[in-house]
């Protein structure tokens, strides 16, 4: 059973009226095939439409061998009225309309295929054959820009077969049958199945996000349309907020940035420098000290290795070292110069609901335990 695709002669037909030619009970709902249909189903990167057909809800639409069928959560039975997702669909038709443009601009440019394409909730991604660097990418970005805002009609034209074309395009793939090109002036001709906007002015706006290697080629994230907006938009309150908690100008946030990050960087090192006289001091402090058991605030974890690694050395017998709270549990590290802890670090977990371990004389981990239950274990 074949179904006449009212989708493909007119993108816009928001509603519209069909005859239940199937409806088999599967599950998770009913498969449903009509005479004929404005729901789009899933194919060449761009998801199916969704909506309500004779008010049951359309939860999937896919092709195969001519019909479409139609996944509904109630059963159907002769007249519907079917009502397209119009918000989806017209953001779908920004997002697949403005991938032909990069893409096409892309092919025109650098002779580069696309090699896959996948329309996100959120974000297009587009895989590439060949690398881009970041100023092709600003080039192919303001020409796309450019192509929207020229606002040329798309032109889609139908050829028996591809032989009978004698035009140039871009496909992914041979295509067997009836071809379909969807042409963007200026920027792309294609062959394509999908749903695009009448005008390429209604797609507003394509930003690219970002562009990776992806394995000989590149893949470019991208968004059109009301995504683009509210992308910008994101972006720009997200600066907005930055410029105030920097005191900066929303064009001098990222050299405020730089300026706190080398500040940071100093006083990181001017930290690390008096860290390390501090451990010093009280390292020489443990000098033949024998068994030692220390509670440090705020140590980090190289501090605490440190300390008990170096006491171990001058202090003559076990170094314990515990850094935390008794409400957050502390970490602790423990030695003995040419010992074996193995035995006591494995009761010391067991006593102080711990967990860790490591060489024979040196071992790390941490306990939640209150500071006086650690201290009445090591009194033992």
């Amino acid at each position: 059973m074949i179904t006449e695709k009212l989708y493909e002669n007119n993108p816009y037909l928001k509603d519209f009226s069909a005859r239940v030619l199937s409806c088999e009970a599967e599950k998770g709902g009913w498969l449903v095939t009509l005479d004929r249909t404005a729901f789009y189903p899933e194919g060449g990167g761009q998801p199916c439409d969704f909506g309500t057909l004779g008010g049951a809800k359309v939860l999937d639409v896919q092709e195969q061998d001519g019909s479409i069928i139609h996944t509904v959560d109630s059963p159907l039975t002769g007249e519907v009225a079917g009502q397209i997702d119009w918000d989806r669909r017209f953001d779908l038709m920004q997002q697949h309309s403005g991938e032909h443009i990069v893409s096409g601009i892309v092919h025109r440019l650098y002779g580069w295929e696309n090699v896959g394409f996948h329309m996100g909730g959120e974000v297009i991604t587009i895989d590439f054959s060949g690398p881009l660097t970041q100023a092709e990418l600003e080039m192919v970005e303001r020409l796309a820009n450019e192509a929207v805002w020229a606002d040329r009609e798309t032109s889609v034209r139908y050829y028996g077969s591809e032989a009978d074309c004698p035009e140039d395009y871009r496909s992914k793939k041979a295509i067997a049958g009836p071809l379909r090109l969807v042409e963007f002036p200026g920027a792309d001709v294609c062959a394509c199945c999908g749903t695009h906007v009448a005008r390429s002015g209604e797609i507003g706006l394509i930003k690219l996000l970002s562009a990776v290697k992806f394995h000989q080629g590149v893949r470019v994230e991208l968004v059109c349309g009301r995504r683009a907006y509210d992308y910008v938009c994101a972006a720009v309150a997200q600066n907005r907020a930055v410029s105030g908690l920097l005191s900066a100008k929303p064009f001098e946030t990222a050299r405020a940035v730089e300026r706190i990050a080398g500040e940071l960087e100093q006083a990181k090192y001017a930290r690390v420098g008096w860290e390390n006289r501090w451990l010093a001091a009280r390292v020489e402090a443990l000098r033949e000290a024998g068994d030692v058991l220390l509670f440090e605030d705020g140590l980090s974890p190289d501090s605490l290795r440190k300390l008990c690694a170096e006491g171990l050395e001058i202090c003559g017998g076990k170094c314990a070292v515990f850094s935390g709270s008794d409400t957050d549990g502390y970490a602790y590290a423990l030695g003995q110069k040419d010992g074996d802890l193995r035995s006591f670090v494995k009761d010391l977990n067991a006593a102080l609901n711990g967990r860790g371990g490591g060489k024979p004389g040196f071992a790390q981990g941490r306990v939640a335990a209150k500071r006086a239950e650690i201290q009445d274990y090591f009194a033992k």
